[in-house]
């Protein structure tokens, strides 16, 4: 089965068999209908995906990679936060002032240049430059979690920094995220931090390596139990095998630049209630 269903799948029963509910307390999250969106949780999941061996997309439903891809490029090589240039609508709710931007979120804060002894560079561009020059540095990070901005945001970073280390030839990255929805976006943002590692390795002559997700709060609503339920219950197939284009150029890939092939999925046909 792929790594990424299997740990999903574990994740999943852990949360729901040994977690903690919230239903005592005020929670900022709401259904369509005004109802408060309580969960239950587990502290601190920390996932390894080792990309040299499968790309981690899950097969116990149909994740549509190139839409995560997409999003991810929309933050590190757009540095967007303009909701129109996404194919998508996933980022609408979280629009501020009656605009078409999130604030000063995510592609924001890699937009912005910072100075350095060797010039200025925004964020993605700095970890670009020490990749080639420095790889024994160990201070190739990003962050979009930025205090000072958090009150011009529409929603404060969950996915909020990846700090990069190459070992050898392999470039190796921890994804930390503050907070986690499994079931709408767990393998979501799995697959699309290690579609930006394998786009940064490329891009600086190196090999993909391990992607270790950590999750501070991953969470289970209370609606998406019994979908939960159904899914982990499902045989997974084996992993498909991702292809991807030989670029070297980061700011030249695009979402159709990764191909999977032999991509077997369950079909899930059901709705999948929404908390904002």
């Amino acid at each position: 089965m792929s790594l990424a269903d299997e740990l999903f799948i574990q994740n999943c029963r852990d949360i729901i068999e040994n977690g903690t509910w919230d239903t005592d307390l005020n929670v900022r999250p709401k259904w369509e209908d005004g109802t408060p969106a309580h969960t239950v949780k587990k502290f601190c999941l920390v996932n390894r995906y080792d990309l040299s061996k499968e790309f981690p997309v899950m097969t116990l439903r149909r994740v549509f990679y190139r839409s995560a891809i997409e999003e991810v490029l929309w933050i590190y090589q757009q540095k967007s936060n303009d909701v129109t240039k996404l194919s998508t609508h996933i980022w609408d709710s979280w629009t501020v002032d009656g605009g078409n931007t999130i604030g000063k979120a995510y592609g924001y804060q890699m937009s912005v240049k910072h100075k350095y002894p060797e010039g200025e560079f925004d964020q993605v561009d700095r970890v670009l430059y020490d990749l080639k020059h420095n790889p024994a540095s160990r201070r190739i990070m990003t962050s979009t979690y930025n205090h000072h901005d958090l009150n011009e945001m529409g929603l404060a970073p969950c996915a909020y920094s990846m700090t990069y280390n190459v070992t050898g030839n392999k470039l190796n990255a921890i994804l930390n995220q503050r907070s986690q929805d499994m079931l709408t976006a767990n393998n979501w943002n799995v697959c699309q931090y290690a579609a930006l590692l394998i786009m940064f390795a490329k891009a600086s002559g190196l090999e993909p390596g391990e992607l270790v997700h950590v999750i501070a709060d991953a969470h289970i609503y209370d609606r998406h139990i019994d979908i939960v339920k159904e899914i982990i219950e499902k045989k997974p197939y084996p992993a498909p095998v991702m292809k991807v284009e030989d670029i070297t150029d980061f700011y030249k890939f695009t979402k159709n630049s990764f191909t999977l092939e032999n991509y077997k999925y369950h079909e899930f046909d059901g709705k999948i209630p929404v908390a904002i």
